[in-house]
């Protein structure tokens, strides 16, 4: 390329240097500007700066000091660039200030955080402290330049990404309290944030009124974000409160700010609010994302309504949204979840069709459903397949493997997937073990129950709560009472909470036993533990004695059961209908679930 410019700039300059005099002494010295400046192409534009020094190499191998003219850069092209220094980002304190942040992503401008050898050193120094103190001492001897508030918002990034949000939380209010920075929105922002995840709302909201007292103009990813803040803890009074607020300052709600109000409420367990935020997004004619309808879809499909996803799928392409892979994944998993492996298939082809490559996630929402249909190999073709295309199998789909063994009776494959998994370096979780517990009671071994627990505490995990419900299923089946009720007293005593899984446990077990009183004995100690009684509870209650074809205390149960506010499911129905004794008792309960069924169709929203 010098080579080109330099002939062409010759052939340019020929007429005018025969009318020059020492016309060969200017050539050579233009010649050799022209041949400094092609090599100083700058090929990061934001360090630019008017006081950069270039150098540029002679043919004798020496180098020449060159100051670039204010307000002027050569670009990565080649061509000269000029730029108003007033307006360079830099100047008012940093190439990131002032700048916008994408919510959820963990990016600036898109850009993932690139750590300078500074910046790499002072994360690796604040990720080993624990004192505040010690962390602002740190931060205090640090020059104020402009590179280092660069690195102190990459570090704060990738913090974020870590998920440290403690000490994100030292390092912007040490930012706002002490040092001579001054915090843009994108420093309130993350500090939000890191409020927000660790359920201190108030600390939030006081963040957010000192942004607006700084000056700094929130942006919608601030509302987004306290509106997330507000959700975790409960408030939902808040989270309406800050769409007044943004129309206040004249920012209507915009999809993202819908986005993190769903998201928010779906993970503090509110999805029928979270489903009548949807309908008003859409009445407000805001246009749902992709990640709004994946977020629809994940609710469904953990709610076991697959026939709702797939209809929000449906919409989803009605309205010319493209789906991508995360949505197809989410879809796989509602049907996954309730065994449908055909429309689980269709949908992953469907995927492959769309031109993604499946990932692990993909593949593990297949292999999922093979399992829950009960086709445990099935599962390993989907496992040995995933390996053969050159995407490699994490925990969950080993979790998986072992889940779909186990649930077809398989204990000894379920334990060779458990063991080869160690093999390969994948630390066995809490939930791994659980699965193979899982696996080895349904065939009603004790012992090895029991010696997976002990496996448990020495690889330092302690047993939850759902650890323990398995085992005292797993004696009340067995018909152990005592080592059952020796569990129970054990779990009082120690660190476990009891759950109402717990009581519908014991009160299943004493019931199929004959054992009314106990049962009843402890359904009654549910108040003094604050548990309230649910479709289980109420449904084990009606089935202790339904077996003894007690039809008429079952209707007294059945009915303290709609008196508490608690509706039937299919489950309340088997069991109402076995303890018919004559066809008219039959036809009575059929008309009273037929109404029951009636009547929740108009309260809830099916």
């Amino acid at each position: 390329m010098h080579r080109y410019l330099k002939i062409s700039l010759s052939c340019t300059l020929e007429k005018f240097t025969h009318q020059t005099p020492n016309w060969k002494l200017f050539l050579q010295a233009f010649m050799l500007t022209i041949e400094c400046t092609i090599s100083c192409i700058l090929l990061d534009p934001r360090k630019c700066k008017s006081e950069f020094i270039c150098k540029a190499k002679l043919s004798a191998g020496g180098a020449v000091k060159k100051t670039k003219p204010d307000g002027i850069y050569i670009d990565k092209r080649g061509k000269v660039r000029g730029f108003n220094p007033k307006k360079l980002s830099r100047k008012k304190c940093g190439s990131l200030r002032g700048r916008g942040w994408t919510y959820g992503s963990g990016f600036i401008d898109g850009i993932f955080p690139v750590m300078s050898p500074t910046a790499q050193q002072l994360l690796d120094i604040l990720q080993k402290e624990v004192d505040q103190n010690r962390i602002w001492e740190v931060l205090d001897s640090l020059p104020a330049s402009h590179t280092i508030w660069d690195d102190i918002i990459n570090v704060a990034v990738q913090l974020r990404l870590n998920r440290r949000w403690d000490l994100i939380m030292s390092v912007f209010e040490w930012m706002v309290c002490k040092s001579s920075f001054k915090p843009d929105v994108i420093c309130y922002n993350l500090l939000i944030e890191a409020y927000g995840q660790k359920s201190l709302y108030k600390e939030a909201e006081s963040s957010y009124l000192e942004l607006l007292e700084a000056g700094c103009v929130p942006t919608e990813d601030t509302y987004a974000l306290l509106i997330k803040a507000y959700c975790k803890c409960g408030l939902l009074e808040k989270s309406e409160a800050v769409f007044y607020e943004m129309r206040k300052y004249g920012l209507p709600p915009s999809t993202t700010v819908y986005n993190a109000f769903i998201d928010g409420l779906i993970k503090s367990g509110n999805p029928q609010k979270a489903e009548e935020i949807f309908q008003r997004m859409k009445r407000d004619c805001c246009q749902p994302s992709t990640d709004t309808y994946t977020m629809l879809i994940n609710l469904y499909g953990k709610a076991s309504k697959s026939y709702m996803a797939l209809k929000v799928f449906h919409e989803m392409r009605s309205q010319k949204c493209k789906p991508n892979i995360c949505t197809y994944t989410a879809l796989v998993n509602a049907f996954a979840r309730e065994g449908l492996c055909e429309k689980a298939e269709e949908i992953f082809e469907q995927l492959q069709e769309a031109g993604h490559e499946p990932d692990v996630y993909a593949y593990n929402a297949l292999m999922e459903a093979y399992s829950r249909a009960g086709f445990p190999y099935g599962a390993a073709e989907i496992f040995s397949l995933m390996q053969h295309m050159g995407c490699e199998p994490d925990r969950a789909s080993y979790n998986i493997i072992v889940d779909a063994y186990g649930r077809a009776g398989l204990h000894e494959d379920a334990q060779a997937a458990f063991e080869e998994m160690k093999r390969l370096g994948i630390t066995p979780t809490m939930k791994s073990h659980m699965l193979l517990l899982s696996a080895y009671s349904r065939i009603g071994d004790v012992a090895k129950c029991e010696d997976i627990v002990n496996q448990m505490h020495k690889s330092g995990l302690e047993p939850d709560t759902f650890v323990i419900n398995s085992m005292l299923n797993l004696y009340g089946r067995l018909g152990q009472f005592e080592k059952m009720e020796d569990t129970l007293t054990a779990m009082e005593k120690g660190p476990y909470v009891a759950d109402i899984s717990t009581y519908n446990i014991l009160i299943n077990v004493y019931g199929r036993a004959g054992f009314f009183e106990k049962m009843e004995g402890l359904f009654q100690l549910l108040q003094t533990k604050n548990l309230k009684p649910d479709v289980v509870t109420w449904t084990s209650r009606i089935g202790a004695y339904s077996r003894k074809k007690l039809y008429r205390k079952c209707l007294e149960v059945f009915e303290e059961m709609i008196d508490a506010g608690c509706y039937p499911d299919g489950g309340t129905a088997k069991v109402l209908l076995s303890a018919c004794s004559s066809e008219d008792q039959t036809k009575q309960i059929t008309t009273v679930i037929r109404n029951m069924h009636k009547d929740v169709r108009a309260v809830l929203p099916i």
